[in-house]
């Protein structure tokens, strides 16, 4: 059941609002607001650690480093219950990008992330978490 509730703001604030609706192409002010409240409730709740998540880690290697693939593989076997699928992509001769699919709690997710970042020859780490129900 939808309930209707009014927000207050300045012109400038408005303005700007109204802008970013129109940017990403929101069919109303309503739509973009329940998006905007959703993805506030889903990182609070991420950031308290213990909820269940889903999301994504997507890092960037040069597959050259010294025994790079056989450590990001030893990590990744180290947490087969939150790792559910992974796709590799060589990017050019040097470069591979790997993204890991992943669900579990959000506190093990995140070390999956930190732990592939102080791997030595990861250039970049991004993790991306998200959660089906508000």
């Amino acid at each position: 059941m939808l309930k209707r509730f009014s927000i207050s703001m300045d012109d400038r604030l408005l303005k700007k609002f109204d802008d970013f609706v129109k940017k990403r192409n929101y069919n109303s002010r309503s739509h973009a607001i329940r998006d905007l409240i959703r993805n506030a409730i889903i990182e609070t709740e991420i950031k308290e650690g213990n909820k269940d998540i889903f999301g994504t880690i997507t890092l960037v290697y040069d597959h050259e480093a010294k025994g790079i693939s056989g450590k990001i593989t030893h990590l990744q076997h180290g947490y087969l219950n939150e790792i559910r699928a992974a796709i590799h992509v060589h990017l050019d001769k040097k470069n591979c990008l790997e993204t890991l699919i992943v669900h579990g709690k959000a506190n093990i997710i995140k070390e999956i992330a930190e732990r592939l970042e102080g791997i030595k020859g990861v250039k970049h780490v991004k993790f991306v978490m998200t959660k089906p129900e508000v």
